[in-house]
C-alpha cells in the first residue's frame, strides 16, 4: 500500500508503536473527529499511538496496511500491543488478529452508544480486555467493567476571539448577535427543532441573527430543502442562513453569541464543548452526553430531547438576555478549560494502556 509523500512523511515505524488506533470509515464522522484531535496530544504525552486506515488527514502519525504483518513482533521494549477500537468494524479484526491469528494484542474499545447494544455488540464487547464509556450514561448501557471518560476538547484550536475576524461584522450578516447550530442537517440532529425556533423567535428579537452549518447528504437533501422552504415563507431567508459546509468552522463558534445543539440522539455530541471553549454559551438538549457537560444555568441551559416547545423557549430567554448570554459564555470556557481539556481525556486514556501494556501477555 503505497502513499503521498506527505502522507509517508507522518508514517510511524511499526517497532515504535504501542498502540494501533484503526479508523475504518471513510466518511467524516464523531468518531474520526476524536481519533483526528486526540492522536497528535496522545504523541505529545509521550504516548506511542499511531492510526490504521482511511479517511484521515494526511499529518495524523499513521501505519500502513501492511505494517499488521509486522504485529506478531513486540514492540521494542514491549510485550504486546494495544489494539484501540471504537466500532464494531474495528473491534471485529482485533479479535481476529488476536484470537486467530495469535497476535500479541490486547483490545480496548471506546463505546459512546446511548442505548442498549445490539446482540452482536456485545458478543465483541465481552471479548475485549477493557472498555471505556465516553459518559456515565454511555457506561449505564454497558454489560462488562468498564471505565469513563469523558471526551475532552482541544483548548489550542477552539479558543476565545481574539480580534475583528471573530464577530458578526466580519460575516457581513445583518444584526448584532449570532445564534448558530453546526452538524450533519438531519432529523436525527434536530436541525428542524432549531429552525423552527428561530422562525418564531426572530421576528421579536431583531438583534440577533441564526447559521446553520453542516453537510446535507443526497437522502436528506429533501429534509433540507423543506427548511429552507419554511425560511422563506416566513419571509427569514437573510436571518437565518444555510452556510453548507464550510472548510473552518473554528472562526464561527467564535462569531457566536449562543450555541444550540438540538439533537433528538446523539453518542457524546462535541460541539458544545467546542463552541464553549470558544467562549460561547450553549442551549442543548438532554441527548448524548451534553447534560454532562452543561453546568445548567450557568454555562447554558439543557431542554428534554425532541421538545421544540421547551427548546425554543430556552433559546428565547438567552436571547431576551444577550449581556447574560455573554457572561454564560465566559463561564462556559472556564469550566471547559478546567473539566474538558483534551489533554484530560489523553491523559486518562493513557492510563489504561499503561495498564493494559503491563498485563501479562
Amino acid at each position: 500500500m503505497t502513499g503521498s509523500p506527505a502522507k509517508d512523511a507522518t508514517r510511524v515505524d511499526i517497532a515504535d508503536v504501542d498502540v494501533v488506533a484503526p479508523n475504518f470509515k471513510r466518511r467524516l464522522s464523531g468518531v474520526t473527529s476524536t481519533i483526528i484531535q486526540l492522536v497528535p496530544m496522545q504523541r505529545r504525552l509521550g504516548q506511542r499511538v499511531a492510526t490504521l486506515g482511511p479517511g484521515l488527514p494526511a499529518e495524523i502519525p499513521h501505519i500502513r496496511f501492511f505494517d499488521l504483518l509486522s504485529l506478531w513482533r513486540p514492540p521494542a521494549g514491549g510485550r504486546h500491543r494495544v489494539w484501540h477500537a471504537r466500532r464494531n468494524t474495528e473491534m471485529l479484526p482485533g479479535i481476529f488478529l488476536r484470537d486467530v491469528l495469535r497476535m500479541p494484542l490486547k483490545l480496548l474499545f471506546t463505546s459512546a452508544a446511548q442505548r442498549r447494544h445490539s446482540r452482536y455488540t456485545r458478543f465483541l464487547i465481552r471479548r475485549m480486555d477493557a472498555v471505556i464509556a465516553t459518559s456515565g450514561r454511555s457506561g449505564s448501557f454497558l454489560e462488562v467493567p468498564h471505565t469513563v471518560i469523558r471526551h475532552g476538547v482541544d483548548l489550542e484550536r477552539f479558543h476565545p476571539p481574539g480580534g475583528p475576524d471573530d464577530t458578526i461584522a466580519a460575516t457581513g450578516l445583518p444584526g448584532r448577535y449570532l445564534v448558530g447550530c453546526f452538524g450533519r442537517v438531519r432529523h436525527q440532529k434536530g436541525t428542524d427543532l432549531f429552525v423552527r425556533a428561530m422562525i418564531a423567535l426572530l421576528p421579536r428579537n431583531p438583534d440577533w441573527t441564526a447559521v446553520i452549518s453542516g453537510r446535507v447528504t443526497p437522502e436528506h437533501k429533501g429534509f433540507a430543502d423543506a427548511l429552507k422552504a419554511e425560511i422563506a415563507t416566513a419571509g427569514l431567508s437573510d436571518r437565518i442562513v444555510f452556510l453548507g459546509e464550510v472548510d473552518d468552522i473554528k472562526p464561527w463558534y467564535r462569531r457566536l453569541s449562543l450555541y444550540v445543539a438540538p439533537s433528538r440522539n446523539e453518542g457524546f455530541g462535541l460541539t458544545p464543548l467546542e463552541a464553549m471553549a470558544s467562549q460561547t454559551a450553549v442551549v442543548t438538549s438532554d441527548a448524548g452526553a451534553y447534560a454532562e457537560m452543561t453546568i445548567e444555568g450557568v454555562t447554558g441551559q439543557v431542554v428534554p430531547a425532541g421538545d421544540g416547545t421547551a427548546l425554543t423557549a430556552a433559546i428565547g430567554h438567552a436571547m431576551a438576555d444577550p449581556q447574560a448570554t455573554l457572561e454564560a459564555g465566559r463561564k462556559a470556557l472556564d469550566h471547559v478549560r478546567a473539566t474538558f481539556a483534551l489533554e484530560t481525556e489523553a491523559t486518562a486514556i493513557g492510563e489504561v494502556y499503561r495498564r493494559l501494556l503491563a498485563q501479562s501477555p
